[in-house]
């Protein structure tokens, strides 16, 4: 794959270490002193390479939905920053922390980094030598630890239901180190073999044989701490069955009393009621305007109103429709119209080439801003 010319003569005599594609033609390209950050020409900038140099004291990641913001810190020149898209995060970090730790003398010459891995605020790295661990927001800074695999008299491991606990002993100090369980078979794997390798084995048993001292140092192995532990589990036994009989018994008689006095109070009428009935269906008298006459009041004859109302109808009948209303649309006024529909269908077309393109500018537009420029 050939390496753009921006780039070419940015390297002068070093060598490319690993290069990361970010999407489209932008590229990061990581040489043992720096990492090379390519972007070529587009809509939003013209073709370009910033260097970050490799001996910057942190390295910071901020995730974002979209983009990465990758930031070093230098004692001298401060913060500088660049950002990769949000799927390329882990791709990019892996040579750039690579590139960080040889640039601070923490890894020597020849010595490879197997794996990176983030467990919320903690920061393994693997390589072919050593276990670095470092615990923080920083990725990395100047208070991480190390574990030389020449240091390392023991590795076990412990299983738990959300995490698995790494005991590797070093200097006859046991580190605890957990991982969840999503990530922890990868990463037992990959520190099993870079310490099979390095010690020249074939197994853990074999391992801890060669290295193991002979008497141990500490007092034992600390307790296990397992995420969910001390959770008291619910209590879930029954109440005393003395006490459930009697609040059912105590229930079963409430209802038990209360159902038949409700049902005499809705089944048996009393005398008031019956009483208060037949009055109300007596008719009522109503005061007139002559004095000492009443007059009762008495359903409308629902027949002879509409009777009258028939009768006191008057019939009314609609005109007549005029013909001419219903006569054909002007020739004149019909080729006006298909010439406007003519008019009409030329204007879509070229709104619609126009639109074409602006959705094509617009794709490039979002294919550059998810590359993090």
């Amino acid at each position: 794959m050939s390496v753009p010319g921006i780039v070419q003569s940015t390297l002068t005599d070093e060598d490319i270490a690993a290069r990361v594609s970010l999407g489209g033609e932008d590229e990061l390209f990581i040489t043992p002193t720096r990492t090379l950050v390519y972007r070529a020409e587009g809509l939003l900038s013209d073709e370009s390479v910033d260097e970050f140099p490799h001996d910057a004291d942190r390295l910071t990641l901020s995730e974002g939905r979209r983009k990465t913001k990758f930031t070093l810190e230098y004692a001298l020149d401060g913060s500088r920053e660049f950002s990769v898209p949000a799927g390329k995060t882990d791709a990019a970090l892996h040579p750039v922390l690579a590139g960080v730790l040889n640039g601070n003398d923490i890894t020597e010459p020849g010595e490879t980094v197997v794996q990176t891995y983030r467990f919320s605020e903690l920061t393994l790295i693997i390589t072919s030598e050593r276990l670095v661990k470092h615990i923080g927001g920083a990725v990395w800074d100047e208070d991480y630890e190390e574990y030389h695999f020449g240091d390392v008299t023991n590795l076990a491991f412990e299983d738990g239901s959300v995490a698995t606990q790494i005991v590797l002993t070093a200097d006859g100090r046991p580190q605890r180190i957990k991982a969840p369980n999503e990530e922890a078979n990868d990463l037992r794997e990959r520190l099993e073999r870079a310490l099979f390798e390095y010690h020249d084995v074939d197994s853990l048993a074999e391992l801890n044989e060669r290295v193991g001292e002979d008497e141990p140092t500490d007092d034992g192995p600390a307790p296990s701490m397992d995420f969910g532990d001390g959770v008291d589990p619910l209590d879930t036994e029954p109440a005393e069955p003395d006490e459930r009989e009697r609040a059912e018994t105590e229930a079963s008689a409430a209802a038990e009393s209360a159902i038949p006095d409700s049902i005499d109070a809705h089944q048996r009428p009393s005398a008031d009621d019956a009483r208060d009935g037949s009055e109300r269906t007596e008719p009522e008298s109503v005061p007139t305007s002559s004095a000492g006459e009443t007059r009762q009041r008495t359903p409308v004859e629902t027949g002879d109103v509409f009777e009258e109302s028939s009768a006191g109808s008057i019939e009314r009948s609609s005109p007549d429709p005029d013909p001419a209303a219903e006569s054909a649309p002007d020739a004149d006024l019909e080729s006006e119209l298909l010439e406007r529909v003519a008019t009409l269908e030329d204007a879509v077309e070229r709104q619609n080439d126009l639109l074409e393109q602006q959705q094509r500018t617009i794709e490039q537009l979002i294919a550059e801003l998810k590359q993090g420029r």
